[in-house]
């Protein structure tokens, strides 16, 4: 006898004959999105889903899934392919592959791993393997992703492109692109056919060892063959690859070539035309499709200016990258504190102080504070005019105000090394403590290097500290033998 979640996840698809008792009174994933796509909605809609025990069908569920993943809502995907089976729903191995997927995006991978093994020898198909070995390439995790792909084709296993999209993508980013070439020839050995992704890869990685000849080849081989056509990614990454290698009028071309392919209709699109324009140095372009992407949305996004004064100052065109922050910040909703930063940074670099002061108390009089990255425009500027006091101030200011992602900010290695060289140099002990103090704000450990600069600025000061042996043992380092030597000295009654 089929159970109550069997009937409730029927294929049927009609919404319209819906039993007010027995099934929702509207379709899973529209449900769980009423209330917006924030995660916590979500969890509340689910978890009233999941007490009321209407019925929902079973595509409803494969399409909130999907939405689910695309939204990297994983762990209430996992929540509903879990109910799924508890009550009684027989996933096909297409639906444990995607199970296997969310599992290791919300628990890790070892919690994939051990549901891979829990499955029967009936489900541990191409499917479930290749979602595992996506895993595994995902995670950077080269010698377990090789082992269980020689695993599959020692069981005969159907191979498509896909696990070896995910090798290849693996070893890119591992910084081994030499090794995606090899990959390509078994594929081509193998007679299985590559798709668009793999050109896409494969492009990638011969750029990455500035082989643009062979880039080539690869866009030529690829209309040679006629079975796979070059979408948006094939011929945004050419562009791309052109103006890295400094080619801007082929870059250009290849842009033309991307636009008369139909550029999709989304923010994404058009803010990627005006960044390779903007690579490509043609001030005339950018400033057109910047004119059709405010066509194309009746209302700017945040995100769009941003990108546009972006590429406006790195152009040089700080009057156009005025105008362009004057028109946002007079009908903006939300106040977005990284569009002011790209001109206090470009003010700063050029030497405008008083304008990048001016531009951080507008800030203020909108209500906004400063953020961590404000203060550090700020901290390069000090630091490169010597002052500092003031880019210890900074320091600080950055560190209290966080990240705007809520995580800590601290400043970088380079950053902590030249201030402590400062007080090393001008034997300011006083200088190098007070900074030590705001540094513990943000870091958990100091650091071998700071502590031993501290202790040659003591040295270097003539002055004694009984207690720093103590300070040395409780940051648990180990100092180098000069390190030692010099400990000895600044400890020494």
């Amino acid at each position: 006898m089929a159970s109550s979640f069997m009937q409730q996840f029927a294929k049927k698809k009609s919404v319209l004959k819906r039993s007010s008792k027995k099934y929702l009174e509207e379709a899973l994933y529209k449900k769980l999105f009423r209330d917006g796509g924030e995660e916590q909605s979500v969890r509340g809609n689910l978890n009233q889903f999941l007490k009321s025990h209407k019925s929902a069908y079973k595509w409803e569920v494969g399409r909130t899934l999907k939405i689910l993943r695309g939204r990297k809502l994983y762990g209430p995907a996992v929540k509903v392919s879990e109910t799924m089976e508890k009550r009684g729903m027989n996933k096909t191995v297409s639906d444990q592959a995607i199970h296997l997927d969310l599992v290791a995006k919300s628990r890790g991978i070892t919690a994939a791993e051990a549901y891979f093994v829990t499955l029967p020898e009936s489900s541990k198909t191409h499917l479930t393997y290749g979602a595992l070995l996506n895993c595994y390439c995902k995670d950077l995790m080269t010698e377990k992703a090789e082992a269980l792909f020689e695993k599959m084709k020692e069981h005969n296993l159907e191979l498509s492109s896909m696990p070896y999209n995910s090798l290849m993508t693996m070893y890119l980013k591992s910084g081994l692109p030499q090794k995606v070439p090899a990959f390509i020839q078994e594929m081509k050995a193998s007679d299985i056919m590559p798709d668009t992704y793999t050109y896409n890869v494969w492009m990638r990685a011969l750029a990455a060892v500035n082989d643009i000849s062979g880039v080539e080849r690869v866009i030529d081989e690829m209309k040679r063959d006629g079975r796979v056509a070059g979408d948006w990614t094939t011929y945004s990454n050419l562009a791309s690859i052109y103006a890295g290698a400094g080619l801007f009028d082929k870059a250009e071309k290849a842009l033309k070539e991307l636009e008369s392919r139909n550029v999709p209709r989304d923010l994404s699109a058009y803010q990627f035309l005006i960044t390779l324009y903007g690579r490509t140095g043609n001030l005339l372009e950018v400033y057109r499709v910047w004119r059709s992407l405010k066509l194309a949305f009746t209302k700017t996004a945040n995100l769009s200016y941003l990108n546009m004064i972006q590429v406006l100052v790195n152009l040089n065109d700080l009057p156009g990258a005025e105008k362009c922050f004057r028109e946002w910040s007079s009908a903006c909703s939300t106040y977005d504190i990284r569009i002011a930063n790209v001109l206090i940074g470009a003010y700063l670099r050029e030497d405008s102080f008083e304008k990048a002061q001016n531009l951080k108390d507008q800030v203020r009089r909108r209500g906004i504070k400063p953020n961590a990255k404000t203060w550090e425009l700020y901290l390069d500027y000090y630091l490169k005019k010597g002052e500092i006091k003031s880019a210890v101030n900074c320091v600080d200011k950055a560190t209290a105000a966080s990240r705007g992602d809520g995580g800590k900010w601290t400043p970088s290695p380079a950053v902590i090394e030249k201030l402590m060289q400062h007080f090393e140099q001008n034997k300011d002990v006083k200088g190098a403590e007070g900074f030590l103090d705001i540094l513990k704000k943000s870091k958990d450990e100091l650091g071998l290097e700071v502590l031993e600069s501290l202790i040659r600025t003591y040295v270097a000061a003539g002055k004694k500290s009984p207690i720093m042996r103590h300070r040395i043992k409780m940051e648990n380092v180990e100092l180098s033998e000069e390190g030692k030597k010099l400990l000895d000295v600044v400890s020494e009654e």
